[in-house]
């Protein structure tokens, strides 16, 4: 047993509409991986008088953050074909404030697409082999995209939209990015797909509004890195961000990172989706390792002040860390810490349907748990009730 003392828990609150908002003077009980209770500390004192105690400082303790869509991070990426790759985001990611993710894959032939699922399903079998971040499954961007809105994508590896290749690892895939004009009308693609469990994302489109309205009514619930390989809003033609934001349902994801989208475009799509954003990274193996060459789905990246191009000066991924983009989105917004760290574990986790384990900090909850500053500085990160990062 321990108990997290002396921080401002950042739980839900009544008060505030059931939205996250930092809490002191309580205390965080774990036991055997899980949250146990969540008490004054007074009552700690009184009841538990001789569990083991973990001082915060007075700083944040949130629930762990939660990446839905990232390629890679310190060298490793989840294209590549060495199993240590995965092991080594599992490792890293915790510095950045992450305790769950989902390995993201990029269009490349199908056989390198395969071998990449292939890798997250045996990983997923044998947890142990890293101790760190948790891996939910596998993010599959590409290659159901439009050539012409591929972004860093390799045209030669677009294909038309199949259920057959997504089928065999229905197991291992949470999201599926396609863009609906490729899907000539028929969305049976997007039928099969829910009915396997895997969320339909849609993103790399050049789709006309009309069109992408008719996807998100058929089961598209979800939009890849909203603004980014899209077609984009004017006023006589809303294009796919049109059809997005004015979607009831539908969840779209967002790289604050400053590069894919500008401070005004983050604030605008707060003003417009409210809680239905989750924050990613969208990032490459060049993530935490500076500026220089690296490499995104076969080709050469240059990176450069926090931008990754490729040698046309195509943005490439992002190299932003998620505790990056948490501070950008507060900061760029206006929102409370704590109401900006549920667009990066509660909402993602409920979409994901893990809610009951992951996302928030309530008894029964795994103790997956992040501890930062009020400047986001990541000082200690907790998966399943074990310290596996911490200054």
């Amino acid at each position: 047993m321990l108990a997290i003392v002396n921080g401002r828990l950042i739980l839900p609150d009544e008060r505030a509409g059931g939205h996250f908002e930092a809490i002191s003077g309580l205390a965080l009980l774990i036991e055997d991986g899980r949250i146990k209770d969540v008490m004054p500390e007074v009552r700690l004192r009184a009841d538990y008088g001789s569990c083991p105690v973990w001082d915060a400082g007075g700083r944040f303790v949130s629930p762990g953050f939660i990446n839905i869509h990232i390629h890679g991070c310190f060298g490793a990426d989840a294209m590549d074909k060495e199993p240590e790759a995965i092991k080594t985001m599992c490792q890293k990611l915790p510095t950045h404030g992450v305790t769950s993710f989902l390995p993201t894959t990029i269009t490349a032939s199908m056989e390198d697409i395969h071998g990449a699922l292939g890798r997250v399903r045996e990983f997923m079998k044998n947890p142990w082999l890293a101790c760190g971040a948790e891996v939910l499954g596998a993010n599959m961007e590409g290659p159901f995209i439009s050539p012409d809105y591929r972004g860093c994508h390799l045209a030669r590896h677009v294909i038309a939209p199949a259920f057959s290749q997504v089928e065999p690892y229905a197991d291992v895939v949470k999201f599926v990015t396609v863009a609906p004009e490729e899907l000539g009308g028929d969305y049976s693609f997007i039928d099969k797909c829910r009915e396997a469990g895997i969320i339909v994302s849609i993103g790399h489109s050049g789709a006309i509004y009309e069109e992408a309205v008719e996807a998100i009514q058929h089961g598209m619930t979800h939009a890849t890195h909203l603004f980014n390989a899209m077609s984009p809003m004017y006023h006589r033609e809303p294009g796919v961000v049109g059809a997005v934001v004015d979607a009831e349902d539908t969840v779209a994801e967002l790289i604050a990172d400053d590069v894919h989208c500008h401070p005004v475009a983050q604030r605008l799509a707060y003003r417009l989706m409210g809680d239905k954003l989750v924050l990613i990274t969208d990032s490459c193996r060049a993530c935490g390792l500076g500026d220089g060459v690296s490499e995104l789905g076969g080709q050469q990246i240059f990176v450069e002040g926090g931008l990754a191009t490729l040698a046309d000066g195509t943005i490439a991924a992002s190299v932003a860390s998620m505790d990056v983009v948490v501070r950008n989105f507060a900061r760029n917004t206006g929102l409370s810490l704590p109401r900006t760290v549920e667009l990066a574990t509660r909402v993602p986790a409920k979409e994901l349907g893990c809610l009951a384990q992951r996302g928030t900090l309530e008894p029964g909850s795994l103790a997956n748990i992040t501890v930062f500053d009020s400047d986001v500085n990541i000082y200690a990160t907790f998966v399943r009730g074990q310290q596996c990062y911490g200054i």
